[in-house]
């Protein structure tokens, strides 16, 4: 969500905010949504084997859905709580993050990261990535971006002030903002790519879906949020409060819009 707006718009700066998420791995694990199926199956369709490092896996979860196309996952994941997750769930998980850890000459078709190729320097990661891709391996990291009805928007938006009156987020409550929020973050993946020389011209691949909500799926998922990771426990739960309560205001559930784009593109180095 508004991880992009984070100050100086360089997310893989801010360190703390990105190790916040593990302090409840198993809400994250429950409550964060999955990634579409045709996504995944467009990315091990377009790579020239199904040999997957998975970067920032954290809790495993879009590295089970490649784990159930076909495809052996390797997980790095700077955060040993989340790490210890994956591990739980059957994902081979190394600690490290992904510009300082060690391939021991492993290489990959694909390279692929789930809401989380922000937390990593954009120019040294594609370096890695070009490192450990296979000629013709594939580079996708993708997030997700939703849109929440207005009624439910604004009020996660009154609720969040009211508790955190001086922060220096700004929550989007249309489309045009949510989508524009990230278009920085896509550029900056994209120009990662293109200064180590070594990929084709990136491309954005982008999946429209749906998911129906319910009021204790959406304040289930909430506390998993940058917003809110890193937040003293009464503030959340002012949080929460206002935005069950503007779910409540539409009849106590929802159909929650997303997009989930991809910046992608395959190595031209040769081996």
């Amino acid at each position: 969500m508004p991880t992009p707006s984070l100050p100086g718009n360089e997310p893989h700066r801010h360190r703390q905010v990105a190790e916040s998420f593990g302090t409840d791995t198993e809400r994250y694990d429950r409550a964060r949504p999955r990634y579409p199926e045709a996504m995944v199956r467009r990315i091990v369709a377009e790579s020239p084997g199904t040999d997957v490092l998975d970067v920032g896996c954290g809790t495993g979860i879009a590295a089970r859905q490649f784990q159930a196309a076909g495809c052996r996952v390797l997980g790095v994941e700077p955060d040993a709580r989340m790490a210890q997750t994956a591990r739980q769930r059957g994902l081979e998980t190394e600690v490290a993050t992904f510009e300082g850890w060690d391939p021991g000459g492993r290489r990959f078709d694909a390279v692929v990261a789930g809401q989380s190729w922000h937390w990593v320097d954009p120019v040294a990661g594609s370096a890695k990535a070009a490192d450990v891709l296979r000629p013709g391996g594939r580079v996708a990291a993708f997030w997700h971006v939703f849109q929440l009805p207005p009624e439910v928007a604004e009020g996660f938006a009154a609720a969040y002030r009211r508790a955190v009156p001086h922060s220096p987020f700004n929550l989007p409550t249309t489309t045009e903002q949510a989508m524009g929020a990230y278009r920085s973050m896509f550029a900056m993946a994209a120009d990662g790519l293109r200064e180590t020389g070594a990929f084709s011209e990136p491309e954005q691949w982008r999946f429209d879906w749906e998911w129906f909500c319910t009021r204790d799926a959406f304040l289930d998922q909430l506390p998993t949020f940058g917003l809110l990771t890193r937040l003293p426990q009464d503030k959340v739960a002012e949080v929460l409060e206002g935005a069950g309560a503007a779910v409540d205001v539409v009849g106590g559930s929802f159909t929650m819009r997303y997009t989930t784009v991809a910046v992608t593109a395959t190595c031209d180095r040769a081996a």
